[in-house]
């Protein structure tokens, strides 16, 4: 699931993780997050990233943490 939403490839951006189809940086969007910014602030300076393809990383992100966290406490 998380190559259809995030891309790596050495010719775009010298291979930093970026949403499918576009040249923004997943970083850029947990940057925003935590400097306080909302997700609609994130989508209106970049619209090449949708709504859908933002949550979703998110809530990838939350499950991978969630993994994570099963495995330390086991």
């Amino acid at each position: 699931m998380l190559d259809t939403l995030v891309e790596r490839n050495p010719d775009i951006l010298g291979g930093t993780p970026v949403f499918a189809g576009t040249r923004v940086p997943v970083r850029t969007l947990m940057d925003h997050l935590e400097a306080g910014d909302r997700l609609d602030e994130f989508l209106a300076d970049f619209p090449t990233v949708s709504q859908s393809q933002a949550i979703a990383v998110l809530q990838r992100a939350i499950s991978m943490i969630e993994s994570s966290s099963d495995e330390v406490a086991a």
